[in-house]
Parts: structure tokens; C-alpha cells; sequence
């Protein structure tokens, strides 16, 4: 049985969909507060339909307390930290029975110090450059600069890119897949490798 993590989830419906992708394989689901809903929050209960009551899910109250109920340290091999700041691809990495994938917070991904102490269980889900894939990347861009966050985000990235997390401080992405997207990407791949029944 494989194990999906959010850590800090924020959108309630994300959470829902990945929770009815968790029943239908056989998945369990962790959520790593803070959560940025409520569990009772009906848009939850809405996504996951009538599955919700059949999901094998348990909540933390942080990083520290999931690691520790499940019997994890933090460099531990089962854990895949996705992130689109990582070198290697989610389809390089060879997944087992019992492997837990982890996803951040739609906002802000797993918290960077977390990334740069693990660099080695980073994996990213390849995408298209931004200037490939979005035809106002540089409103993006343009969005970001007035918020101020560009420079603070470009430092981060070269302060990051010492322990490996990042492929290139110039060609960081903007676009990202929607969480439940991502999740049941590399649910998938992993249900692959372990010949899911109809695979």
C-alpha cells in the first residue's frame, strides 16, 4: 500500500479529489496540519463524494509528529519529496510497497529548509518552460516583481541551488500542475512499478 502526504494542504477541494483517487487505489492519505480547511469543510466531503467515509486517513500535528508515528527519519528512503525543485524526475525514481509521496502546500510547496536538508528524496514532475507553456509569462513575472517577491524568490533559489534542489536559478517555473493533478500523476507511476492489478 502506498501513502500520499500533503503537508499543509490549503484547498479543500484538492484534498477531496486526492482522497477519492486514494480509495480507488488503495491508498493511504496523511495530512500534515496546519490544514487550510476544515475536515467537516463540505467542499472536502463534496470532491471526495460518497468515498470519504472509506478513506484510511490520518492528520499530524506536524512534520515532526508524522515522521514519528510512522516510524521515519527524515532522510528515510521511502519518502519522495515531489517538487518542481528537484533535479531528478519522478519517472527516475523507483518506488516500493509502503513508499509515502509527499506534496507541499499549493502556495508554497514543502518548506524549502526541508527540501535542502532531503535533497536526495526531491523529484520533480517535468514541465514545459514557462515561455513555452504560458503565453503571459511575463505578466506572470510582471505580477510577481510588483509584490516584490522576485528578488526575495531569486535569492532563495541561489541560496537552495548549493544543496542541489534547483536545475537552473534562470529558469524557474512559474506554472505548476494543480495538486490533485500532480498527486495522481506520481500515484500512478508508483502503482505501476508495483503491478497495480489492471496495469
Amino acid at each position: 500500500m502506498f501513502n500520499i502526504v500533503l503537508y499543509a494542504p490549503e484547498i479543500p477541494a484538492n484534498t477531496g479529489n486526492i482522497g477519492r483517487t486514494c480509495v480507488v487505489t488503495g491508498t493511504r492519505l496523511h495530512l500534515v496540519e496546519p490544514l487550510g480547511f476544515s475536515l467537516d469543510d463540505k467542499t472536502v466531503r463534496r470532491a471526495g463524494l460518497g468515498y470519504w467515509q472509506n478513506l484510511d486517513v490520518t492528520t499530524y500535528a506536524g512534520w515532526e509528529d508524522f515522521l514519528a508515528r510512522n516510524g521515519l527519519s527524515p532522510a528515510d528512503e521511502r519518502l519522495h519529496l515531489l517538487t518542481k525543485k528537484a533535479r531528478r524526475t519522478y519517472a527516475q525514481s523507483t518506488y516500493r510497497d509502503g513508499d509515502y509521496l509527499v506534496f507541499g502546500s499549493e502556495s508554497s510547496g514543502i518548506p524549502e529548509p526541508l527540501l535542502a536538508a532531503e535533497s536526495e528524496r526531491c523529484e520533480r514532475i517535468p514541465m514545459l518552460r514557462d515561455c513555452d507553456s504560458l503565453e503571459n509569462a511575463d505578466a506572470w513575472e510582471a505580477h510577481e516583481e510588483s509584490l516584490g517577491h522576485t528578488e526575495d524568490r531569486h535569492e532563495a533559489i541561489l541560496r537552495q541551488d548549493i544543496c542541489g534542489n534547483f536545475v537552473n536559478p534562470d529558469d524557474y517555473r512559474i506554472s505548476a500542475l494543480n495538486l490533485s493533478n500532480s498527486a495522481a500523476i506520481v500515484l500512478y507511476e508508483a502503482l505501476r512499478q508495483s503491478n497495480f492489478p489492471g496495469m
